[in-house]
């Protein structure tokens, strides 16, 4: 459950003020180790998902835009970020079932 309210909260707030406010809440709750770590990777793989995902994001496509005059539209950035999430995040989840 952290892995994908971690992915879908990123798209809203960006990955890390995400990260910030969601510790202090795992942590009240007693999430251990692997809470922690489906939080990180949640968080990390949320930035491909979408450009809102990661504050990284916008700012590389705003250099790429001023140095080209090109830009990455949403759509595009998103054609290739959904797929990539949704196989990431099955990784993720195979892993965490297996160990």
């Amino acid at each position: 459950m952290v892995l994908l309210v971690s992915i879908i909260l990123s798209q809203l707030i960006s990955n890390v003020p995400l990260v910030a406010l969601y510790i202090p809440l795992l942590t009240h709750a007693g999430a251990g180790t692997k809470e922690m770590i489906a939080l990180a990777a949640g968080s990390t793989i949320a930035g491909n998902l979408l450009i809102l995902g990661a504050a990284s994001n916008i700012i590389i496509i705003q250099n790429a835009e001023k140095r080209s005059r090109e830009t990455i539209s949403f759509l595009e950035f998103a054609k290739i970020g959904i797929p990539l999430t949704i196989i990431n995040t099955a990784i993720y989840y195979i892993w965490f079932i297996i160990f």
